[in-house]
């Protein structure tokens, strides 16, 4: 057996460089890195010899590097990644939460962060968190419930299970999630003579597993059962590029669908049998038909409390659940029947097992009068010049501006639900949504890595001013890598969503708007000022006709152009929409309160 010798680290950047995905493209498209103690002596010298082939970038937060290697990974649909590495100690459990974001999401991304001294030399090494009762233990355990797979390298040799085992999982449409690999930093600098077989190219294919016959034929007799059947389209349509498919099946049997957020962009918005967007910030179009549906078929979707609205959205007593997922978790949740299986191959066999068989299509009627209420509230203002713009204005002036290769993403706060309702997305991908962790500071970082997956996409983003506080160095990131991207910042003086929450369910206005925080002076956050000491061309809108002028301009600027508008925190679309189990006290001095909470109980009642 041939071996060559090199350092851990040097072995796991040429193994990592090394794996391909179906197309032939590399499967890790290139490595974040911010360097510290735990990784600049290690793999920081690996991935400098390695740069040709395994490309390194550097960011300003170790969350918002994450964010953009995952969002990267979304926007492709999971066929590439990327990995990050931190060094041992902050920087480690900065990564956590993009962690958790990519584990709700079941998104492929690879975690290096460096790691205490194997041999305890230096123990306890700085940054080290000591545990009183257990040596083992070091602050990238944080990282094991928040990974698919979690592996401690305190030998070289251990990267020869371990980097296949990882690729495994990143690559297996059912398992797929993020990868933590905590690499001890004086492993990372140790030789081993390593096989010469294992650096050899290797193809990772995308499985497309097929249904058990038995469960097949179950599914096939349940949706011939079925009178008013709905199809919930969630984000495993995307990711097993099953939306030609899903459009075909639906055509085919006339079957309405409605789309979650992962979902939305399946089909484009102007379809007949595309009802529009599903659950608590859902259309009164999808709503109305998942309330009355006997079959509730839900494809690539784990069925999330704003798509059920909280199990109190299906009405029909006689309703029954049918789940396609890839995944059997997913499959059996809430009783449902399921159908494991890729998506694109389910549809397939279904379709084929179905025949001729439709159902009766749905009334227009529904469609034509959920849109007719969206774009009255979407349209440009008129009268009052003085008056705060909604976010449903600003939403419609981004709607006029954007062109068919448009991608509009966000992730927290007001945003998500109004987007949900109202975007109109024409194609599958123009719609980008973080909402399984809705992370504020996603944003900024996640649109630096959708242009990264599609350069020739027109990126914009949507992010409002609690967000953008929250994360906002990886603008300076998209500045000094010259990565276009159009932010649009949305000034509502503070957090508007959950202010309006927290009214909702009788509480008093208190420590969501800026106003109402108990702070010695007034904010005066100059948002303009600040995107452009960071590089990026900025412009203040004030007003929506002065948005669309600004989104304008921004086609033709180069690098990073933020528009920052001023918004109304209070109001929102009143049409569509569902209620969303929040509990509500049991008791409190303040009548609003017990006033929500009489409207909560008679709530569970119904659902239950």
């Amino acid at each position: 057996m041939k071996t060559v010798r090199l350092t851990a680290a040097q072995a796991a950047t040429r193994y990592i460089a090394a794996q391909m995905n179906e197309e032939g493209e590399p499967f890790i498209a290139g490595m974040w890195a911010i360097f510290g103690h735990g990784n600049v002596a290690g793999l920081g010298e690996a991935l400098y010899a390695a740069r040709d082939i395994l490309p390194t970038w550097r960011g300003h937060n170790e969350q918002g590097m994450a964010h953009a290697a995952i969002a990267y990974a979304k926007q492709l649909g999971r066929r590439r990644a990327m990995a990050v590495t931190s060094s041992i100690g902050p920087g480690a459990t900065n990564m956590v939460t993009a962690a958790a974001l990519a584990h709700v999401n079941r998104l492929p991304v690879l975690f290096m962060p460096g790691d205490v001294f194997a041999n305890r030399g230096p123990d306890p090494v700085l940054q080290q968190v000591e545990d009183f009762g257990d040596g083992t233990v070091s602050v990238t355990d944080c990282f094991r419930p928040v990974s698919r797979y979690f592996d401690r390298i305190s030998r070289p040799e251990h990267l020869l299970t371990a980097l296949p085992r990882a690729f495994r999982v990143m690559t297996d449409p059912a398992e797929c999630g993020p990868v933590t690999l905590a690499f001890c930093q004086d492993v990372q600098a140790e030789a081993y003579d390593w096989p010469e077989s294992f650096f050899e190219e290797r193809i990772w294919r995308r499985r497309r597993p097929h249904p058990d016959e038995v469960e097949l034929a179950a599914a096939v007799e349940a949706i011939r059962a079925s009178s008013r059947p709905v199809i919930v389209a969630g984000g495993g349509v995307h990711y097993a590029g099953a939306c030609e498919t899903l459009k075909a099946f639906a055509e085919k049997h006339a079957i309405p669908i409605v789309e979650t957020q992962a979902g939305k962009s399946a089909l484009p918005w102007d379809h007949p049998l595309n009802l529009g967007p599903v659950g608590v910030t859902g259309a009164a179009s999808a709503n109305a038909v998942c309330a009355e549906a006997d079959l509730v078929f839900g494809v690539g979707t784990r069925f999330q409390d704003f798509t059920t609205g909280s199990w109190a959205l299906f009405k029909n007593p006689s309703r029954k659940l049918l789940a396609l997922n890839v995944q059997p978790y997913d499959g059996y949740k809430h009783d449902a029947q399921p159908l494991v299986a890729d998506a694109r191959v389910g549809l397939d066999l279904l379709s084929k097992g179905l025949g001729g068989w439709t159902a009766q299509a749905p009334d227009p009627a529904f469609k034509a009068n959920w849109f007719a209420a969206a774009d009255a509230v979407t349209q440009a203002p008129s009268g009052d010049g003085n008056a705060l713009p909604s976010d449903m204005q600003v939403i419609g002036a981004v709607q006029r501006a954007a062109r068919e290769d448009t991608v509009v993403m966000c992730a927290a706060g007001t945003m998500p639900g109004e987007l949900h309702k109202l975007w109109k997305a024409g194609r599958p991908g123009s719609y980008h949504m973080e909402y399984g962790y809705s992370c504020m500071g996603y944003e900024i970082a996640g649109g630096m890595g959708i242009k990264m997956a599609e350069p020739a996409r027109d990126v914009i983003v949507m992010v409002g001013d609690g967000s953008y506080m929250m994360m906002n160095s990886e603008l300076a990131t998209a500045v000094m890598m010259g990565i276009k991207i159009t932010v649009v910042i949305t000034d509502n003086r503070g957090y508007g969503c959950i202010n309006r929450l927290q009214m909702s369910t009788g509480g008093a206005e208190f420590n969501n708007l800026l106003d109402h925080a108990q702070h010695a002076n007034p904010s005066r956050i100059d948002f303009v000022g600040h995107a452009a000491s960071m590089g990026a061309t900025a412009r203040k809108a004030g007003s929506v006709a002065e948005l669309e002028g600004a989104l304008a301009e921004a086609r033709e600027a180069d690098g990073p152009f933020v528009v920052v508008i001023d918004t109304d925190p209070y109001p929102s679309t009143e049409a569509g929409g569902h209620w969303w189990d929040v509990a509500v006290p049991e008791t409190s001095d303040r009548e609003e309160v017990r006033a929500a909470r009489k409207r909560y109980e008679a709530m569970l009642k119904e659902r239950n």
